[in-house]
């Protein structure tokens, strides 16, 4: 699946991988900029798409 932020695409990569740590804080990231007005509805979306669509470690 093709992914439209950078940060969705970062977030899929360390779910890939198995970091759990980097899905977190990229997770709290993004959360924290759409709570400060700084990203997106689309952004958070996004990421909650790849979130439950990716498996940490699985390769998608």
């Amino acid at each position: 699946m093709q992914y439209t932020h950078q940060s969705v695409r970062d977030l899929v990569d360390a779910k890939r991988r198995g970091d759990r740590a980097a899905a977190d804080r990229i997770t709290a990231d993004v959360t924290r900029r759409y709570d400060a007005g700084q990203a997106t509805g689309d952004e958070i979306v996004e990421l909650g798409q790849a979130d439950v669509r990716v498996r940490f470690g699985s390769g998608e």
